[in-house]
């Protein structure tokens, strides 16, 4: 009996969806296999599978950084103990010799920690960037300058690679993202805050003064900052810890002052979580009426108006989602204004933070219309000035505060209290374009002018600098 091309059929379909697949899903892989430290003015072209790579500027060779690499699976988990076992143990002889100015990056979709991945040059350039601008600062202020370290963490942001269909991963990744979140990130961002932690308690046993020891604090800083679904993966990892600090404050016991965060800073760009996570943070800053003087940002989510993944695609996603949830109006007190709000916890869940209206404390707009092109670097004249007015502004801080930074400009609402620690920023289409557009040098300038301020503040009040005492320092 001959078998006819319709009964062959199903058998057919199936070797061609199964070559779809394979040909179309992009590969679960560690890219940093290589365990050893790689030292070179271009680390990432000769050993670009290395899992620690130091860059030595050839024009300054004491202007270096450090790029460390700890990669995870689609369950969430190390892909491997040893790579990361190699980084800590790296991170903390370089604690024991130096204070770090530690700056952990977590991708989002469409991106991994292959070498040639946008968001791993990205990185780099704001660790040389940051680099330079410690040397010049901490040499001007007498102190000994940090070590930068960049810990990228890597995860399998992109699953699919033909170009149409990879547009279809998005609700799949944003379940991946927050199983990374709850898995091995939390062990690695609680290590890394160990480190910190560690170098504050050596400091403060060398100080002789019981009143001074208790929230002295050494000169490394760690700062957290998570893309798309990478603020997903962040946000999971840190939030009830994040909720907790608010409420046990840096005070004694019983007074409430300073809200503490995860480390020094924990900055969200365009993240993909639906603002019913958030609402408890949100609460609580919001509740709060008045900040103290010396409060710093401790949480920032960036989110672009033009970021139609997270503005359109992602509330069809989760309406689908929730048609079995109940929800309800809940009501919270403004502490500023002592009025009623009203939320719509049924929008909360469909919405990203970002786009949820009445969570924004912030509007982050463009100074001026210009081509990206043309936007010339920031000179370390304009990065120095741009930090203080940035540290006065700050200090000053009220409801319909501007601050200027570089290119853009920080609006706080009139119905957030000055210095709220959580900022939920609207950023203008013309410095983020879309959901993946995250190095326009206005943002990342902005970003690292909140590393600064949380670095440097406390250190340039102290020895009252100025601009151009910073500037002559050689």
């Amino acid at each position: 009996m001959k078998t006819s091309i319709f009964t062959r059929m199903p058998a057919l379909v199936i070797v061609l969806l199964s070559a779809f697949l394979f040909t179309a899903c992009a590969p679960h892989q560690a890219y940093r296999t290589d365990v050893t430290l790689c030292s070179d003015a271009e680390p990432e072209k000769i050993c670009p599978t290395s899992a620690l790579q130091e860059t030595i500027d050839s024009a300054n060779p004491e202007i270096r950084y450090l790029t460390a690499f700890v990669e995870f699976d689609d369950q969430g988990q190390l892909w491997s103990r040893a790579q990361m076992d190699a980084v800590m143990t790296k991170l903390n002889q370089e604690a024991i010799e130096n204070d770090l100015l530690l700056i952990t990056f977590v991708h989002g979709w469409k991106h991994n920690a292959s070498p040639e991945d946008d968001n791993v040059k990205m990185f780099n350039g704001v660790l040389q960037r940051l680099a330079t601008l410690e040397n010049r600062i901490s040499r001007a202020v007498g102190e000994r300058p940090r070590k930068v370290v960049g810990v990228y963490l890597g995860w399998r942001g992109s699953s699919v690679t033909w170009p149409l269909v990879k547009e279809l991963t998005f609700w799949d990744r944003k379940n991946v993202a927050h199983k990374v979140g709850h898995g091995g990130v939390t062990e690695v961002l609680a290590r890394l805050e160990l480190i910190k932690k560690t170098k504050d308690v050596i400091v403060a046993q060398d100080e002789p003064d019981p009143a001074k020891r208790e929230n002295l604090q050494s000169r490394t800083r760690l700062v957290v900052i998570g893309h798309s679904f990478g603020g997903a993966v962040v946000f999971s990892a840190l939030s009830q810890l994040l909720e907790t600090r608010f409420i046990d404050t840096e005070g004694p016991m019983g007074q409430i002052t300073n809200a503490r965060g995860f480390g020094d800073l924990v900055v969200l760009i365009n993240p993909a979580f639906e603002a019913a996570r958030y609402a408890a943070l949100s609460d609580m800053a919001t509740e709060r009426g008045t900040y103290f003087a010396p409060q710093l940002p401790v949480m920032a989510v960036l989110t672009s108006e033009a970021d139609y993944a997270t503005k359109y695609a992602f509330p069809i996603g989760r309406w689908i989602s929730t048609l079995f949830e109940k929800e309800h109006d809940v009501t919270r007190k403004n502490g500023l204004n002592q009025s009623i709000e009203i939320i719509d916890q049924g929008k909360a869940n469909i919405t990203t933070v970002g786009h949820f209206h009445p969570y924004q404390t912030h509007l982050l707009s463009a100074t001026h219309t210009v081509d990206r092109a043309e936007l010339a670097p920031a000179t370390l004249e304009v990065e120095i000035k741009t930090l203080f007015n940035t540290i006065d502004e700050w200090n000053n801080d009220a409801p319909g505060n501007v601050i200027e930074f570089n290119g853009s400009s920080l609006q706080r609402s009139e119905t957030s209290a000055g210095r709220n620690p959580y900022l939920v920023v609207k950023v203008d289409k013309q410095l983020i374009h879309d959901h993946n557009d995250i190095d326009d040098p206005r943002v990342i300038g902005f970003i690292r002018q909140l590393v600064l301020m949380t670095s440097h503040r406390q250190e340039l009040a102290t020895k009252q600098m100025t601009p151009q005492q910073l500037l002559n320092v050689q």
